[in-house]
């Protein structure tokens, strides 16, 4: 047999023998994929049919407990002392942190066409707390800042925040062209804010200022204003801030105190040594849960503005890490949402979504920064982290606008793609027809 035919003979049998193979194998029933790879695998795609983008619950979720845990382990030395109970501030977080569930539940069914229909009333909301808080407010440490309602008190700044956001982001849908093309846009937002921050200082209350005046100077660069009016902004909000520091003899003592801590660091300096010490004492793996030193009432305010420097230490440069990794992502998960909200010319969602990245990224940077002597210390919690009722369940509210978003947009998705295919009948008569033909 010459070499031709046996290649002929031997391609032949291969052929044959691939069919017979493929058609066993065609009558083997393959087993379905399991419940949880299929919800992975449409979880994986971030705008398709799925109802909302769990990733945010998960987060949040995830925050919660770590600021309950530490609460727990930075708060017992001192509620042991104030109330004879070392679980008092633990307590009164987990009814916080239901609170806050509580308000999501409720905020999650309000569609974001009410947020934007209504977002003058929200702000004039905003400046009745903050007037209201001036006149009947409780104050602790010198400053008035808490409205006391029976058992619970609201920081009238925290909702006064979301609201003005609000406020801005509805402006910016309405007014965008005249912030793009004069001055006359540009100013007005800031009018409302120079009301709003007036009131604030009554306070006094410099951080949250700053939040606002830093969110509100991104959101405006993001509608598209011109440069030169960017410039302008921050030169008057750079030395409006530095007269404020510096005719408040406090203020100035905080700034001077943030260069040099260790120059009086049992006096103006003692609450920054101490958490640079807790820092220092963290290294790389931290001394364990429950192990600080500095919380044993050591470090003032170690469960709400200084939170931080007791997680450095007793979890190190990993537990850091861990917890900005968090905020980074949600962060970033808010910034893209608003980034795609906008593609979808959804305008009010997008800015609105734009504000919030930028409000939780800015006071988080703070707050850690100011632990870290990184910045002058200013009042600011950690979001979703540091123990207080207001801020929670107002951050847990901005979180909720964002899923609400997220839906919204995905409902538009999944109803622009159904109304693109033909229905069952629609496709039954066409092949009818063809078939006639």
């Amino acid at each position: 047999m010459s070499l031709e035919k046996t290649m002929t003979l031997a391609r032949t049998v291969s052929l044959e023998t691939t069919q017979a193979i493929s058609k066993t194998l065609s009558q083997v029933p393959v087993p379905p994929l399991p419940e949880w790879i299929n919800r992975f695998m449409a979880g994986s795609n971030q705008y398709g049919a799925n109802a909302f983008d769990r990733s945010f619950i998960v987060l949040g979720l995830t925050m919660y407990m770590v600021g309950l845990v530490m609460v727990a382990s930075s708060s017992i030395p001192v509620a042991e002392r104030i109330f004879n109970n070392p679980f008092h501030f633990v307590i009164r977080h987990g009814i916080y942190i239901g609170l806050s569930l509580a308000v999501a539940g409720v905020a999650l069914q309000i569609p974001m066409s009410w947020w934007h229909k209504n977002s003058s009333y929200l702000l004039g909301f905003a400046i009745v707390l903050l007037v209201t808080v001036l006149l009947i407010g409780r104050s602790v440490n010198g400053s008035t800042r808490w409205i006391v309602l029976g058992p619970i008190t609201v920081q009238a700044a925290e909702p006064a925040k979301l609201f003005f956001f609000c406020y801005l982001s509805a402006y910016l849908v309405r007014r965008r062209e005249q912030v793009m093309e004069n001055l006359k846009g540009f100013i007005k937002p800031l009018i409302v804010f120079g009301v709003m921050a007036a009131l604030l200082l009554l306070q006094p209350d410099l951080g949250t200022v700053i939040v606002m005046f830093v969110t509100t100077f991104g959101l405006l660069f993001l509608a598209g204003a011109k440069l030169w009016q960017f410039i302008a902004m921050a030169l008057v909000g750079a030395t409006s801030l530095g007269m404020l520091a510096y005719f408040e003899p406090y203020r100035w003592r905080r700034v001077t105190s943030f260069l040099d801590p260790w120059q009086d660091p049992f006096g103006s300096g003692y609450q920054l040594t101490q958490s640079l010490m807790a820092y220092g004492r963290g290294e790389v793996l931290g001394q364990g849960l429950g192990n600080s030193i500095q919380k044993l009432e050591y470090l003032p305010e170690a469960h709400t503005d200084f939170v931080m420097a007791v997680l450095a230490e007793e979890f190190g440069f990993i537990g850091i890490s861990v917890v900005l990794l968090l905020s980074m992502t949600l962060v970033y998960k808010a910034l893209i949402l608003g980034r795609y909200a906008l593609a979808k010319e959804k305008y009010f969602e997008g800015f609105l979504a734009y504000s919030i990245g930028i409000w939780m990224c800015f006071q988080a940077a703070v707050n850690i920064g100011a632990s870290a002597g990184i910045v002058p210390t200013k009042g600011l919690t950690m979001p979703l982290i540091s123990y207080g009722g207001s801020s929670m369940i107002v951050m847990t509210l901005a979180l909720v606008i964002l899923i609400r978003i997220d839906h919204e947009i995905r409902l538009q998705s999944i109803q622009a793609t159904s109304s693109k295919r033909p229905s069952k009948k629609e496709t039954k008569s066409k092949v009818k027809q063809s078939g006639d033909k």
